[in-house]
């Protein structure tokens, strides 16, 4: 239990100190954001700052820090480590430079800001790579909540059924503009994630079970390697950079650059606690590594969730449960492929007030989620995480660019450089050694990301160096 008290306190302690050491190295000002300067009445809307954060916590949580969480829980207490200073050195910069450049540039998202601060390859590589991950996103999103109304409800409602459902109403979040919707209802459901997690907090600690202590002992049942694996594994909790998909929405929406901080830093850092409880709950509750692995191979990662929801809180921890699995997984996939079609839009440059235009958008991209319900779940998911965090390292390597280019302090920059860094090793190293990946032997893996991360450091410090002649 002191592990995971002392945890809690560090995130909180990393956003009063960390995050304010990163707004200082971006700088807000006073100059007109987007939600005041273009206000289309779609998607550049002025939002309150309450209410921006808890939209931005719900399009990046979802069920992310929960399933993600449990599955990386499988290799033991070590994981508290990466949610705790993932988040805080990676996750939480990657969300607020993503959000707060995206401002800079009129609500561009992190497609177009790869072109503008690493050069047209880029742009259109990050065009294509984001657009799959944000449908590969949104189809995750689609099969979890799906299965769980199939097996609550009588058998004619089956899973075609509710994804259909779900498909349906995609259509409406994508198309309504952003403060119709999505404003109304998100707020609503970021207070009942919170509220689910510290009610799981008080029943891991008020109840009978052994919260484990730290340790950097990897207990995965099946043997996976801590690295590259649990860096994989859970994304949303420590870094993720489906976020940098998400934060360009919400740098629509606020009002002033100094909400930046809150809304975007600290939305991340409360993603972090909600993944560091579920971490705990999933070993104190099962017992053993063995336990939860077998757990959620047996019932998913949502039956798991409802049977310590239920078993922790009763009644209540199963209606939360239920509202958490489907709601939450939801409201991340409509608003990842919102972000496809802003993408799209920018390419196409098709007007989005019209709603005509929209519709040309929105109806393909969820005929190919459709279409990719029917893979098996598990997969997509490896996909997913893969492609999620490679995103991140892009992202990562993007914000640097735009502190480099923006005349602040080198020394600045390594802000951002060092979790890139950090973030191209396990990307590469994941995909040599994965199955869905080249499958290479560890050795030959992990020297392959070593060299790669070493060698994009290298060229780093020589534009540093080359910058400063």
């Amino acid at each position: 239990m002191v592990s995971l008290l002392c945890a809690l306190v560090i995130l909180v302690l990393g956003f009063i100190i960390y995050s304010r050491i990163t707004e200082k190295i971006f700088g807000p000002d006073d100059r007109k954001t987007p939600a005041i300067e273009i206000n289309d009445g779609v998607d550049c809307v002025p939002m309150k700052s309450w209410k921006a954060f808890l939209i931005q916590l719900l399009n990046i949580a979802g069920t992310g820090p929960i399933f993600g969480a449990l599955m990386g829980a499988c290799f033991g207490p070590v994981v508290f480590l990466w949610i705790v200073l993932g988040s805080i050195l990676g996750g939480a910069v990657h969300d607020y430079m993503s959000g707060m450049i995206s401002c800079r540039n009129k609500g561009a998202s992190i497609a177009e800001l790869s072109g503008i601060y690493l050069g047209s390859a880029a742009k259109w590589g990050m065009r294509l790579f984001s657009i799959l991950l944000l449908v590969l996103t949104g189809t995750v999103f689609v099969n979890s909540p799906a299965s769980l109304l199939a097996k609550l409800t009588p058998d004619v409602l089956n899973e075609t059924f509710w994804i259909v459902v779900i498909l349906l109403y995609y259509v409406l979040a994508t198309l309504l503009p952003i403060d119709k919707l999505i404003g109304k209802l998100y707020p609503i459901f970021g207070i009942i994630l919170m509220i689910m997690a510290v009610s799981i907090l008080g029943g891991t600690i008020f109840g009978d079970y052994v919260i484990p202590e730290l340790s950097l002992s990897n207990m995965h049942p099946e043997g996976l390697p801590v690295w590259p694996y649990m860096f994989v594994t859970v994304a949303c909790g420590a870094i993720s950079g489906f976020h940098a998909t998400q934060s360009p929405m919400i740098a629509k929406c606020i009002t002033s650059e100094k909400q930046g901080r809150r809304v975007f830093y600290g939305a991340m850092i409360a993603e972090a606690v909600i993944a560091l409880i579920w971490a705990a709950a999933g070993v104190a509750f099962y017992g053993a590594t063995e336990l939860l692995s077998a757990a959620i191979k047996a019932e998913g990662q949502s039956g798991v969730v409802y049977e310590i929801s239920k078993q922790m809180l009763g009644t209540v921890g199963g209606i939360l449960a239920v509202v958490g699995v489907v709601v939450c997984p939801i409201t991340s996939g409509d608003t990842a492929f919102r972000s496809a079609r802003l993408i799209l839009s920018e390419i196409t440059k098709l007007d989005q007030k019209k709603i005509k235009n929209r519709l040309l958008i929105t109806v393909p991209l969820l005929g190919i989620g459709a279409a990719l319900t029917q893979m098996d779940f598990d997969v997509l998911w490896r996909y997913f995480s893969w492609s999620n965090q490679t995103l991140a390292m892009i992202s990562l390597w993007v914000a640097t660019a735009y502190l480099l280019k923006c005349g602040k302090k080198k020394i600045y920059s390594l802000l951002t450089a060092l979790p890139a860094t950090f973030m191209s090793a396990v990307s590469v190293t994941y995909i040599m050694i994965a199955k869905e990946g080249f499958e290479l032997g560890k050795t030959v893996s992990y020297i392959t990301g070593a060299v790669v991360a070493a060698g994009l450091l290298i060229y780093y410090l020589y534009i540093v160096n080359k910058k400063d002649v």
